[in-house]
């Protein structure tokens, strides 16, 4: 993705790449590569475990409420693309955070 990070500014938010790891001990949000954040998750890729316990983990790193926050790719993949709602530049401040650059 374009940017100083695995996200992409939106008119309305930001759309962000995470990799996920199923069974991954504890739930951990963190930046990753270039392409895409890095999530640990204690939940299964079992009927849709993983990804509902993905989306108030992102929320929460966000400092969003879940509805904010919706799986727009990647269901059954390992890297999956989720859009987060509300002030761009305040969410891509936060997103670069996790990289320790300023946006």
């Amino acid at each position: 993705m374009s940017g100083r990070g695995p996200w992409r500014v939106r008119p309305d938010g930001i759309e962000i790449h995470v990799r996920v790891t199923p069974r991954g001990g504890r739930d951990a949000f963190a930046a990753g590569t270039d392409e895409h954040f890095a999530v640990r998750l204690a939940a299964a890729p079992v009927e849709g475990a993983a990804n509902a316990a993905l989306v108030p983990l992102v929320a929460k790193a966000f400092g969003r409420s879940k509805r904010d926050v919706t799986l727009i790719a990647g269901e059954t993949a390992r890297v999956k693309r989720l859009r987060v709602a509300g002030d761009p530049e305040t969410l891509a401040a936060r997103a670069a955070s996790f990289y320790g650059t300023a946006p």
